[in-house]
């Protein structure tokens, strides 16, 4: 099932990593000689794949406010600082290059128009997915629809306005929708992934410039409801469903361990094969002691339902409950993305509590970890999901919520089939009320487009979405808050799984001569408890992060472009 697995044999169709002053050669690769043959085009576009996400997938929630690293990185304290270089900055365009090149000679082959046009919509769609992550990273970016030469003018203009750069975006995967082929197949590009990204693209860019008023941007409705167009597409063609065995306790967390051609719910994924030493690292971030290993945080475990569809905040106490038993009687999602009393892993029987030499806040990451066999560096094969159906019936949800259109009928399309999945009540829109704890967080009290941000970040958590969506909904300062691990009322030793065995104690220092039988975790000399001697585990009390507005909602151009290209002008607040 793997045979669709991208080797790049080519190297020189994607070696370029330069910028485009500092670039090479597309190699011995020329149109003449190249482009002839259907074999040809689909070599060249095989290339692209390998700029699709990877790890990051699971690895990019480390940057927002669902993750606690172990060291804190200059983005989320604060502290970053203008790079020198382009590549630092990642202000690069080889990739772009290489669209726009294939864009610029793909005509010349003998095959039928319609051949042609699938293999341009595929690179139009990484086109699109290129430009979309450099409009998140940067806001306005230069636009060009052409491989540019080292003496090209082009190469010297200033930043297009990101409203030409989305409907430019969108005009690609316009045409990728209509051109590419539609046959279901986890590892390429089809018309349902061009329109999955179409919809994500819609919701980001409709949704920031509802929040971000500053850009003057008034027509976000209008994405939004573009976005809703390309999501009902994908859901009304009946292509996709729901991955379900008719396990709630287990089948949202097998999704992430298991080959994606199993499951009619990923719509694109990145595909890998132990047999072709295709592998990534899932198990080793989450279960390898290291200065960076992630523990999940106190904001993202309040986010979860309990099980009969109420608020956690609702419960009275919940501020002040032990990891044992606030993880009780919960949306079963949460002990499907954390260690929680019982937790067995994939393929074993033993029972296992939170390593807190793993996850220092005491909520660990489960999802994406699988059995013991892929233990040890970068040995994971099983897939991981660029585009899945969730996300498009969250998209769809979302857009609906921010247009005031959110219906039942709306949520029994989207949001309840989530929740159907785990087990979980309905939600009922017209007895929707505003929790006070997202009130708080996220400074609005629109009951659904709430209990959507909810969903969504619990669905979507720990895939590489939640730092871009507390951006594009402004909400900036929640990534400077002190990030809270589990609550305990003070030092002593803790039953973590209720047993009757103690595996963890809390400590003011070590030991000289520490209990075997337990893992400790010491306050001193850089942990503190949130109330002093009690409370929420802090891992890092004197971080002292700050979020500027509106600095920090952008990244920096880096100082030689600046200095190369006076048409560029850096973004706000970073001048200095």
């Amino acid at each position: 099932m793997k045979k669709f697995l991208i080797i790049l044999g080519v190297a020189a169709l994607c070696a370029c990593k330069k910028n485009f002053l500092d670039r090479s050669p597309l190699s011995d690769i020329t149109a003449p000689a190249f482009f002839n043959t259907e074999k040809d085009l689909d070599l060249y576009v095989n290339s692209f794949y390998a700029d699709l996400p990877g790890t990051g997938i699971y690895s990019d929630d480390i940057s927002s406010d669902n993750v606690e690293p172990g060291v804190i990185s200059d983005l989320i304290a604060g502290r970053l600082v203008v790079p020198t270089d382009a590549a630092a900055a990642d202000w690069t365009w080889s990739s772009l290059r290489n669209v726009n090149y294939f864009l610029a000679h793909y005509n010349k082959a003998d095959v039928a128009d319609s051949v042609k046009a699938h293999y341009a919509g595929i690179a139009r769609f990484f086109r699109a997915f290129f430009y979309f992550r450099k409009m998140q990273r940067f806001g306005d970016v230069p636009w060009y629809s052409q491989p540019l030469e080292a003496n090209s003018p082009e190469l010297y203009k200033g930043r297009d306005p990101r409203r030409l750069v989305t409907d430019s975006i969108l005009a690609d995967l316009d045409y990728a929708a209509a051109h590419v082929k539609a046959a279901k197949n986890v590892s390429r590009i089809t018309k349902w992934a061009a329109l999955a990204l179409k919809a994500r693209v819609c919701v980001f860019e409709g949704t920031y410039r509802i929040y971000h008023t500053e850009l003057g941007l008034s027509d976000g409705n209008q994405l939004l409801q573009q976005g809703i167009v390309a999501a009902q597409q994908i859901m009304q063609s009946g292509t996709y469903k729901l991955y379900s065995s008719g396990k709630p306790e287990s089948d949202y967390i097998n999704l992430f361990s298991a080959d994606a051609a199993n499951t009619d719910e990923y719509i694109l994924a990145r595909v890998y094969d132990r047999t072709l030493t295709k592998t990534h690292q899932a198990n080793g971030q989450f279960l390898t002691p290291t200065l960076s290993a992630p523990g999940l945080t106190k904001s993202l475990i309040n986010s979860y339902l309990m099980k009969d569809g109420t608020p956690f905040s609702s419960q009275p106490g919940y501020a002040t409950m032990p990891y044992w038993e606030e993880v009780k009687n919960r949306d079963p999602r949460l002990s499907q993305t954390i260690r929680t009393p019982g937790y067995k892993r994939i393929g074993t029987t033993a029972t296992l509590v939170p390593d807190y030499s793993n996850a220092m806040t005491g909520y660990q990451c489960v999802k994406f970890v699988t059995g013991t066999d892929q233990d040890g560096n970068n040995t994971n094969s099983n897939d991981l999901p660029v585009f899945r159906y969730a996300e498009v019936l969250l998209n769809y949800a979302e857009a609906k919520a921010e247009l005031k259109q959110f219906t039942q009928a709306d949520a029994d399309l989207s949001i309840n089939l989530l929740r159907a999945r785990v087990g979980m009540p309905a939600m009922r829109v017209a007895t929707l009320t505003a929790d006070p704890l997202l009130q708080a967080m996220y400074n609005i009290t629109d009951a659904a487009i709430l209990e959507v941000r909810r969903e969504r970040r619990v669905e979507l958590a720990m895939e590489g979405f939640r730092y871009q969506d507390v951006l594009r909904w402004k909400r900036g300062p929640l990534l400077a808050e002190d990030f809270k691990g589990a609550y305990f009322p003070g030092v002593g030793t803790y039953d973590l799984d209720g047993d009757g065995k103690n595996d963890l104690a809390i400590v003011n220092t070590m030991p000289a001569n520490p209990d075997k039988t337990l893992q400790y975790l010491s306050l001193q000399p850089d942990h503190a408890l949130s109330e002093g001697a009690s409370g929420n585990i802090i891992a890092h009390p004197s971080a002292n992060k700050k979020f500027v507005d509106p600095k920090q909602y952008l990244y920096p151009l880096p100082r030689t472009e600046l200095l190369l290209n006076t048409n560029l002008v850096q973004n706000p607040g970073w001048e200095n």
